[in-house]
Parts: structure tokens; C-alpha cells; sequence
């Protein structure tokens, strides 16, 4: 079998695929046409950050079994397209994140104590002490937005240095905080209240200009902000007039919205402020090692025994359970995935009731999934089928099964119940047709939900008008409607109206149904 590598790998990693018997080709650098041209050969490929593998290119991948990245992110590699051609992604959870972690102080170092101005200033021939006047980390506040694996990791640090540790998380319980020595505080509060402002999350219609013009008005003007974590949850123009301005006293960028930056970044004029380094979180010698062996091991593994370890879009199971499964997996993954984006508040317990024909599945992959499911939306790394278990745990999320022979009057229900501080919310979906998952139940709701696309969640009173106003909304602004669905606890009482659009919907769209008469409250649910 052939294994491409189409991004720096390390050689310890390169060898361990070659002594497997595996064909190894490195062709480092190819343009998107060179590599859509010469894929299709290949039974596996390893790829770093820098390979965009496109639905494209997935496309052309006509023997291609398993993408491998050597790290976390996968924002490069379309995951749907490949799960649809049954292509394995795996990646290396893990492998940087203690590296992306410390390159976070270093950079915190760094923007207090000005030490890269003063170097240059110095290499100039110049000494001006007086120029470089820092700050103390001792005794400051820092805002950690994010606190995964990574996240964790940098508030442990940080609570050595003796800083005061806020975090926000939505899915953070108030007593894994306390036991991790953190203060969980409301987004609003972070802003408001820290020194430093670290942000540790996934870039998500939710995260994206999570830090823009408006919320850093809310931020004090000695604000110090860091962004480790992806391009485009800080917007680069806000922040950069900010900067100028002395709105903001100074921030520090390992990851941008473009890479490279463009030579036109209003982030590279600046100097005296600002801290910049080109998307090195994972550049140490340990972590390319580690992630290199990770990946090639796994690699190894799935060519020649079919054993899927660290994949984001399958669990390990035996290959004759797959076509069964599937479905089931999807479904169990829109119902985390959807409730995650839904509910608010640290949770603290997920159950997964089996009933009908679902409760004789093997479950454990199917749980699994649902946890992951219910996990990615929140975390800065990328959860797997086989991690996923492992990271509610860390959190404090106690994870239960239940079986029932009774389905009503389905073949086969699986609900999930989440409980958040002391209330519980309930998800349940079945399969149509036995293969097309349906969300058909959302707490007293009975909806019927397609679990895929952009969807507009809607809670509003049941009264006249709900409908044609949505619709008179999103048509004045061109977004085109694909599916409509409601459901209502009993006739003028609480409702939910779920829309599927074709397109993302803007903050200002949002808002505009938010404030027509009889809603309550509308989200934008990613699926």
C-alpha cells in the first residue's frame, strides 16, 4: 500500500511507516492541482496544517482509506467529504498540547515584559530602559475563555505563577472549576474584569469575532489579550485599531484569520503593543516527534490490521458491526451536538436511554459518539470517538446508559438526557427508513428535525404570527428557507420553531427576530 506525506513530517515518523512495509512518497509543498492529480494513487495520507484537503481533492482520492494528521486542528481537511467516501480521519489529540500551552506564558512573558521590542531595540544598538517599563504577571487576573485540554493547562501554569484564574465555559460544572482552583464567571465578566485574556476555544459561528469592537469596550484599557487558539475568533481590524487607539494595552498572536499574514495586516505595522509568531504553538522538537509517531503508528495500524484509533469520524468497531452502526452513530452525534449548542450551564451528568430495537446495539461506540457529539462545539481541541469519554470524565460529566425493550410506537428511540445544575433536558431521535436519523423530541417539544445544516432554534409563545414574522425576516434579508418544523407543549402555551436555512444567519438578522412579538429566544445551531 502507499502512504503520501505532503507536509513536514519527521523522519522517526517517515521510518516507522517504511518498516511496516508501507510505500512512502514525501512530496512536501505541492500546489492544490499537483496534489488533486497525484492522489488518487495513494492508500493513506499524513498531513500537517499546511495541505488543504478540499472536498476536491477528496474527491479525486479514488483509493484513499485514511487521512492522518499529525496534531489536533482539522480545519484543513473537509471531515464531511470524507466521511462520506468512508475515508478514516485521524489526527494526534494530545500530541502539542502541552507545547501549545507553554508557547501561551511565553507569550504572556513576552507581552509583559515587552522582551521582543527590547531585543530589537537592543540589536539596534540602543539602549532604552526606560522605553520597556513592563507589568507584574504576579497577582493579575487572567481570563481563560476555553478551558480544555489546552486550556486547562495554561490555568494550571498560571495559578503557579500566583495569578487569579477565571474561566468561562459553558460546559464547565462550578465544582471541577473549584477543584481545579478556577473561578468560572460569565463570558461578560472576563471581559469586564481581566489583566489578561487568553482564549482556548474552536472556531465556530459562535466563536468568530468573539473578540471584536464591541466586546472590547467592555474590556479595561490595561486589557493584555493572547490568542493561541485559531485564527478568526479575534478580529484582527478591531483589535488592531484598539491598539492604536490605547484601548487596549497590548496583545499577543501565534494564529491569524489568514496564513501566512497578509503583508497588508494592520497587525504588522504595529510594534511597540504587539507580539507576533507564526502559528508556533506546536513547533517544538517534542511535539513533532510526538505527533509524527503518534500519527504513522495509527497509520500502520489501520493499513494493515483495520484497527481505527484517534479518528474524528468513526469509533473503533468491529468492521461487520459497521453498516449497522452507522446510522445509529450519526444519530447519537447530531443529538450531543445539537444539545451542546442549546442548552447553557456546566453539565454535570448524560444519560443514554436505548429503547426498541437500539437497546440489543452494541452501545458502547454509540455512547461515544453522542459524548462526542455533545463535547466538540465547546473544546479548542478535537475530540475523537476515542477520547471523548475520557474528557467528560476530566470535567466531571458522569456518563450513564439505560436499555428498554419499549420503544412506543418506534422501532428503535435513543434519548439523551443532560443534566445541567439542577435541570435535566431531554433529546430523543429515531431512524427513518432505518438509516435516516431524526431528532423527534426536544424536552416537551415533539419536532421532527433533520440533524444536519445551519438551524435556527426558536422558543416563543404559541400566538399568531411566529411563522410569517421569521419568514418575513429572513426572506427581506435573502436567506432561503430549506425546512420548517414546530412543536408545542398545548395549544397558546410554550412552543419551539425550528428552521433550517440554506445559509448562515447574521447577528443583526438574529436580533431582529429576537425582537419580534411572542419569541423568546432564538439560536443558530450548527450541524
Amino acid at each position: 500500500m502507499k502512504v503520501l506525506v505532503s507536509d513536514n513530517l519527521s523522519e522517526t515518523g517517515i521510518s516507522i511507516l517504511r518498516k511496516a512495509g508501507l510505500t512512502v512518497d514525501v512530496k512536501v509543498g505541492m500546489s492544490p492541482e499537483e496534489l488533486t492529480s497525484v492522489i488518487g494513487e495513494y492508500h493513506g495520507i499524513v498531513i500537517r496544517s499546511a495541505t488543504k484537503l478540499t472536498a476536491d481533492v477528496i474527491e479525486a482520492a479514488r483509493n484513499l482509506k485514511v487521512i492522518g494528521r499529525a496534531g489536533s486542528g482539522l480545519d484543513n481537511v473537509d471531515k464531511a467529504a470524507a466521511t462520506k467516501k468512508g475515508i478514516v480521519v485521524m489526527n494526534t489529540p494530545g500530541g502539542n498540547t502541552i507545547t501549545t500551552a507553554e508557547h501561551t506564558i511565553a507569550l504572556m512573558f513576552s507581552l509583559a515584559r515587552k522582551v521582543p521590542q527590547a531585543t530589537a531595540s537592543m540589536k539596534a544598538g540602543l539602549w532604552e530602559k526606560k522605553k520597556f517599563k513592563g507589568v507584574e504577571l504576579f497577582n493579575k487576573t487572567l481570563g481563560v475563555v476555553g478551558l480544555g485540554q489546552i486550556g486547562s493547562q495554561v490555568a494550571k501554569r498560571a495559578r503557579c505563577l500566583e495569578m487569579n484564574v477565571i474561566a468561562y465555559d459553558p460546559f464547565l460544572s462550578e465544582d471541577t472549576a473549584e477543584a481545579m482552583g478556577i473561578r468560572k464567571v460569565s463570558l461578560e465578566e472576563i471581559f469586564r474584569t481581566a489583566d489578561f485574556i487568553t482564549v482556548h476555544s474552536p472556531l465556530t459561528g459562535e466563536t468568530r469575532n468573539l473578540i471584536n469592537k464591541e466586546t472590547i469596550k467592555l474590556m479595561k484599557p490595561t486589557v493584555r489579550i493572547i490568542n493561541c487558539a485559531r485564527g478568526g475568533i479575534v478580529n484582527e481590524g478591531d483589535l488592531a485599531e484598539a491598539l492604536e487607539s490605547g484601548r487596549v494595552a497590548g496583545a499577543a498572536l501565534d494564529v491569524f484569520e489568514e496564513e501566512p499574514a497578509p503583508e497588508d495586516s494592520p497587525l504588522l505595522r504595529l510594534e511597540d503593543n504587539v507580539v507576533l509568531t507564526p502559528h508556533l504553538g506546536a513547533s517544538t522538537d517534542e511535539a513533532q516527534e510526538n505527533v509524527a509517531v503518534a500519527v504513522a503508528e495509527q497509520i500502520v495500524d489501520y493499513l494493515q490490521a483495520g484497527t481505527i484509533r484517534n479518528a474524528v469520524n468513526f469509533p473503533s468497531v468491529p468492521a461487520d458491526q459497521v453498516p449497522h452502526l452507522r446510522p445509529y452513530l450519526k444519530l447519537a452525534e447530531g443529538l450531543g451536538s445539537f444539545a451542546a449548542q442549546l442548552i447553557e450551564g456546566g453539565i454535570t451528568e448524560v444519560t443514554l436511554e436505548y429503547r426498541g430495537e437500539a437497546a440489543e446495539l452494541t452501545t458502547e461506540p454509540v455512547t461515544m459518539a453522542a459524548v462526542k457529539g455533545l463535547l466538540t462545539p465547546i473544546l479548542e481541541s478535537t475530540v475523537n470517538f476515542v477520547n471523548a469519554p475520557i474528557i467528560a470524565r476530566e470535567r466531571g460529566i458522569e456518563v450513564k446508559e439505560t436499555k428498554s425493550a419499549d420503544a412506543g410506537d418506534y422501532q428503535s428511540v435513543l434519548t439523551l438526557r443532560v443534566r445541567v445544575k439542577k435541570e435535566e433536558h431531554s433529546f430523543s431521535g429515531t431512524l427513518f427508513s432505518r438509516r435516516d436519523p431524526r431528532i423527534i423530541m426536544v424536552d416537551n417539544f415533539p419536532v421532527e428535525i433533520i440533524p444536519e445544516g445551519t438551524i435556527l432554534v426558536i422558543h416563543n409563545q404559541d400566538k399568531p404570527g411566529v411563522i410569517g414574522g421569521t419568514g418575513s425576516v429572513l426572506a427581506s434579508h435573502g436567506v432561503n428557507i430549506a425546512w420548517m418544523h414546530f412543536g408545542r407543549e398545548s395549544a397558546g402555551g410554550l412552543a419551539m420553531s425550528v428552521v433550517c436555512v440554506d445559509t448562515a444567519v447574521g447577528d443583526k438578522e438574529l436580533k431582529e427576530i429576537r425582537n419580534l412579538p411572542n419569541i423568546l429566544s432564538v439560536k443558530q445551531i450548527y450541524l
